[in-house]
Order: structure tokens, then C-alpha cells, then sequence
């Protein structure tokens, strides 16, 4: 069986009775909707992979929840979920399977993807990780000078470094505290300096990830790593002390210096907002050690299970996928906002902003025709109770409508006092106010000046999920991760779109290797750029030219 053709979702009867339904749901309530029926809460929850979803404050009713469900259907989910998970092509720009859900199946699987069973290769190289990990974390792997592993430096960008640096801090509870571990993405040389400034560099490990090892971000950053470390070990042979890759290019990391038994690779069918579970992960499994990375990994595996067996109408994924299609297609929803009351999830929105928006920013379907429906909604958010004091204003009163995932933990990793009940007090009030407001009468009962009543009048209506677990483990948080992966599937299916390909990424990139030769001055000739870009080559190196100057005088 192969993948379904896309179809055109605009055509399909259920999307057309979802035009209807949106047009009568302007009409109607959350307050209305929660009095007419008293088991919504009830109705509208599920649960799968450790996690509760709440979505009973979302603007829909039976109606429209069981033609979201339809829809889906009407657009071959189920059949794309197993194409997905048997290992077939399913993205066709680049010809390649899309195998994430690999990364994390039991040691006890076999899944044979052209002639190669990958389960089997998975684990090859989740062993490998093990060893190392066990010998950076119990001292055995020493630097060059003889000193144990206290440094650990990720070098990478994207996925290389999104989905490490969340992992970290959403773990830092389960991290090895006598160890340092820092992250470095960005080509601003201000992100290296400020991340060994303080490191000795005998104590240290560089950890560089790049599948081809020729990424520019990265591997400029690569070497300036290995400038420094050499320019204080004053040994070439530091480097095979020091650094380790997680690619698939050996001759690139040999001629870099490190050791090929050193090189941890991983696959084509995994695209790099899906690779933290992998290889890219190696900084997480030091940090956290091997047991608790197989306990993440248990939890991604639960989360897919959940995804692949259980029907639409209780699967959390597909629900929450079809319900970003239904406020973004039906009722004009342009962002959607992911408010984690726990502040180890400080840089899940960040990770969740590549994860979704890489994958569905698409302006054609996957066969290549134009789309003809809106894709891909804006992600973003901040940990609670932060954004309360900043941005909340906008969601409560505003004119926009942003759909919210509340994400909170019934037991916190860092009991102290009273704060988490305080905590979790605030993401309830927040999700009800939200969803029921106040209105003008009752603003005027708690006897308030008049001239106030229509600026503390609240409309409500703004709707929201509430995600719930118990703790924020390794578990937890894969399953949490998973539940994101397959809810952006979901979107991509309805939209008919290819969410695993991001060609939108390499233009700029193309374009900026040829202004680096015309900012250094090495080239100078090649086709003209638009009269503002040309200006603003000229203005900054007459800017930069000038600066070196006053600064030599």
C-alpha cells in the first residue's frame, strides 16, 4: 500500500458543512455551549501516552467536533499514519522516508526499510551513545591532559541545537549538576565567547553536530572551537581528545581531526526538528545518563502507539491537529500561543516554533500545485506565570483570536511552599477567564465606576486546550514532543502538504555564501543584487572599514 494522493481538501463535503458550522459557532458561547450540556468537560477530554487533554473550552460543538473527525477521514489519516510508520516514501521532494517514530521503537522491533532493518541499526548506534556517555559520566573518557570530562559544548543549529538545548532544560532536574553544559547555534561570535569564556578548555568537550558536516553556522563555529582549544593545549592531537561528531559524513570529520570512533551518525529519513531522540541527542544522554534517555525515548514510543492505534475521535494528536485547522481555515486564527506553567519547558515554544512552523509553512501541496487554503499558523508562547505579565493583555481583551495549549504538571519538580499551587491556580483562572470572561453587569455588581465598565469587561470566547500530567519526567516529555510531532502530521495530511521537506531554509542560505566574499573584499564581481542590498554592502563595510580604523588610532 502506498501513500494516498492529497486530495483537495476545499472540495471535500465535510470541509464544506465546516464552512457552514463556522459561520453559526460566531453566533454562539463557551458560556452557552458549557450550560446546554454538563458533561462537556467530560466529553471533550482524552488521554494517551501519560498525557490528559482538556479541550472542552475550544469554539466547537458535537456538530462540528464529529466533522473535524470526518474530515480527517475524508482525507485518509489513518492510511497516511501507516504509510508513515511502515517506512514508505512519504516525502517525495527528497524521496525519502519519514522514520522518526524509528528512533524510539523497543530494541524487540523489526521494521526493514529498503533491505535495511532500522530498528536494528538504531540501536547499534543507542549503544554506542551508552558506552560513551557511561565513560564521559563516570570519568573513564579523559581529555587530552589526562583531566576528566566537567565541560560539555554542543555545537550545532536548527534541530542540531533546538532540540538538545530544550531537552537540557526541561531535564536540568535529572542532569549530572557536577558537569557544565552550554550550547552553541548562533554565527554571532558573541554566542561562542559568552559559552567557554569561563571553561577549561582540559575539562572541556566539544560535541559538533551537522549531518553533513558542512553547515556553515556550525562548522564555522567547529572551528573556531578548535582554534581555541588548540591555541591552549598548544597538541594536535587535542582535537581527538576533545571533540566528538554526530554526522554522517566521515571524511569531513576526519579531515576535521576527530576520530572516526568518535562519529555517531544517524539516517536520511530523520529531518533535523525530528532528531533530539537521536544521535543529535548525545548531549542530552550525557547530561541525564542513558536510563533516563531510554525512559524519553519510552515515552515518544508511547505517545506513537497512542497516534497509530487509537480512533480519531480520542486520539490527542489528531484532535488537536484538526482543531489548528479548524481555527486557522474557519475562524481566521493566525497564531497559536503554547503557555507551559513549568519553567524547565522555558524553551519548548522556541523548539516548538521550528518543529511546526519548518514543517508547514508550505505555499503548495505535495504535488506541487498551489494550495488553496491557509497552512501553517505562527507558534509561540512563554512559560507561566511570565507571559501573564506581558503579552495576556492582548489574548484577554484584544481583537485577535489566538487559540491557547496550557501545559501543566500536578506535581512539581522543585517542591517548595506553596508555589506550584499557586502556579497551577493561575493556568485554571486563566483557561476560565478566558474561556467566560465577565461581562458589563457583572463588572457594574462589584460596583465599579461606570466609565470603567467597558475597559474590565472581558468578552471571553477565547479558547483553549489544557494539556496535564503527572510530572514533568523523561517520559513525560516525549511524550509531549510526540504528541506536537503528530499533531503538525496531522495538519499536513488535511492540507495536503509535504511536512518534511524545508527548501524554504536554503535560499538565504545560497545568497549569503556569495555576500561573505563581497563583505571580506575576495570577491567583488558576479551578478548585481537590488540597488538596496548593494547599499547596504557599501554602507556596512565603509561602517566596518572605519571602526578598524579608529580603533587601530
Amino acid at each position: 500500500m502506498t501513500r494516498p494522493d492529497p486530495v483537495r481538501v476545499t472540495e471535500l463535503p465535510a470541509w464544506k458543512a465546516l464552512a457552514v458550522h463556522s459561520r453559526e459557532i460566531e453566533r454562539r458561547s463557551l458560556r452557552s455551549l458549557f450550560a446546554e450540556d454538563p458533561d462537556r468537560a467530560w466529553r471533550l477530554s482524552a488521554e494517551g501516552g501519560g498525557l490528559f487533554l482538556d479541550y472542552s473550552k475550544n469554539l466547537i460543538t458535537k456538530d462540528i467536533l464529529d466533522l473535524l473527525v470526518e474530515l480527517a477521514r475524508q482525507c485518509h489519516l489513518t492510511d497516511h499514519i501507516e504509510t508513515m510508520f511502515r517506512g514508505e516514501h512519504i516525502n517525495r521532494t527528497e524521496n525519502r522516508a519519514v522514520l522518526h517514530v524509528a528512533l524510539r521503537m523497543p530494541r524487540d522491533r523489526t521494521l526493514v526499510v529498503d533491505g535495511t532493518d532500522v530498528v536494528r541499526e538504531v540501536h547499534a548506534v543507542l549503544d554506542r551513545m551508552e558506552d560513551f556517555s557511561r565513560r564521559v559520566r563516570d570519568g573513564t573518557f579523559r581529555g587530552a591532559t589526562g583531566k576528566p570530562v566537567r565541560n560539555v559544548v554542543n555545537i550545532g543549529i536548527g534541530g542540531s541545537d533546538l532540540g538538545p538545548v530544550m531537552a537540557y532544560e526541561a531535564l536540568r532536574s535529572f542532569s549530572d549538576r557536577s558537569r557544565t553544559f552550554r550550547f552553541v547555534s548562533n554565527i554571532d561570535g558573541t554566542d561562542f565567547v559568552e559559552a567557554t569564556r569561563d571553561l577549561d578548555p582540559e575539562e572541556t568537550l566539544f560535541i559538533v553536530s551537522s549531518k553533513t558536516f558542512t553547515t556553515l553556522e556550525t562548522m564555522t563555529n567547529a572551528r573556531t572551537a578548535r582554534e581555541w582549544l588548540l591555541a591552549r593545549l598548544e597538541s594536535p592531537d587535542a582535537v581527538k581528545h576533545h571533540f566528538v561528531a554526530v554526522s554522517t559524513n566521515a571524511d569531513e570529520v576526519r579531515k576535521f581531526g576527530i576520530d572516526t570512533g568518535n562519529m555517531f551518525g544517524f539516517w536520511d529519513w530523520v529531518g533535523g526538528r525530528y532528531s533530539m531522540d537521536s544521535a543529535i541527542g548525545l548531549s542530552t544522554m550525557i547530561a541525564i545518563g542513558p536510563e533516563n534517555f531510554r525512559e524519553m525515548l519510552a515515552g515518544f514510543h508511547a505517545m506513537d502507539e497512542h497516534f497509530r492505534i487509537t480512533p480519531l475521535e480520542a486520539n490527542l494528536p489528531a484532535l488537536m491537529g484538526l482543531l489548528v485547522v479548524w481555527y486557522t481555515n474557519f475562524l481566521g486564527a493566525q497564531t497559536v500561543a503554547v503557555l507551559p506553567y513549568d519553567q524547565y519547558l522555558k524553551r519548548f515554544p522556541a523548539y516548538l516554533q521550528q518543529l511546526t512552523m519548518e514543517s508547514n509553512g508550505k505555499h503548495v501541496r505535495i504535488d506541487g500545485s498551489p494550495v488553496d487554503t491557509t497552512t501553517g499558523p505562527i507558534y509561540w508562547g512563554e512559560p507561566g506565570t511570565n507571559g501573564q505579565h506581558s503579552f495576556y493583555q492582548l489574548i484577554h481583551q484584544g481583537t485577535r483570536l489566538i487559540p491557547i495549549d496550557f501545559i501543566g504538571f500536578a506535581r512539581p519538580r522543585t517542591p517548595l511552599g506553596p508555589h506550584h499551587d499557586i502556579l497551577m491556580a493561575n493556568l485554571f483562572a486563566q483557561g476560565e477567564a478566558l474561556a467566560f470572561g465577565k461581562t458589563a453587569d457583572e463588572v457594574r455588581s462589584s460596583g465599579v465606576p461606570e466609565f470603567q465598565v467597558p475597559h474590565r469587561t472581558f468578552e471571553g470566547n477565547r479558547p483553549s486546550n489544557t494539556i496535564l500530567a503527572e510530572t514533568l519526567s523523561p517520559r513525560t516529555l516525549g511524550a509531549l514532543v510526540a504528541l506536537y510531532e503528530h499533531s503538525v502530521f496531522t495538519q499536513g495530511i488535511v492540507w495536503g502538504i509535504d511536512s518534511f521537506d524545508q527548501w524554504g531554509v536554503e535560499l538565504g542560505k545560497v545568497m549569503a555564501v556569495r555576500i561573505i566574499e563581497e563583505l571580506s573584499g575576495k570577491k567583488t564581481d558576479g551578478p548585481p543584487h537590488d540597488t538596496s542590498t548593494s547599499a547596504l554592502i557599501r554602507r556596512y563595510r565603509t561602517m566596518r572599514e572605519g571602526g578598524e580604523e579608529k580603533g587601530r588610532g
